[in-house]
C-alpha cells in the first residue's frame, strides 16, 4: 500500500465547474487528488490545510476521455476526484468564497 508522505501532496487542485459552484452553499467542495490517497488521508489533508471540520468524503475515479488527432487516437489522463462535505458548524473555505 502506497502512503502519501506530505499532506500538501494529496490535493492536486480544486475542481471548478458549474456543478461545483452550485454546491458551495451546502459546504461541499470538489478536489482533484492523488490516485492512491485514501478517504481518511484526504479528510486529514483538507482539515489541516484549510482549517475546517470535514463531515464526509466521497471519492470516485474518472477515466480519461478518448481523443483523436487525425488518424491517431489516445486518451487523456485519468484521475481521482474527491467531494468533501464540511460540518454545519464549520466555517467555509475562504478560497472558494471569493469565487462565488
Amino acid at each position: 500500500m502506497n502512503l502519501v508522505e506530505n499532506l500538501y501532496d494529496i490535493i492536486e487542485k480544486p475542481i471548478l465547474t458549474e456543478k461545483c459552484y452550485s454546491q458551495f452553499q451546502s459546504k461541499r467542495y470538489a478536489f482533484r487528488v492523488v490516485k492512491n490517497a485514501t478517504k481518511n488521508q484526504i479528510k486529514i489533508a483538507v482539515e489541516t490545510i484549510f482549517g475546517v471540520e470535514v463531515a464526509k468524503v466521497n471519492t470516485l475515479r474518472v477515466t480519461g476521455k478518448i481523443k483523436r488527432r487525425g488518424k491517431y487516437e489516445g486518451r487523456t489522463t485519468s484521475y481521482k476526484k474527491a467531494y468533501v462535505t464540511l460540518t454545519d458548524n464549520s466555517k467555509a473555505i475562504e478560497f472558494f468564497e471569493s469565487l462565488s
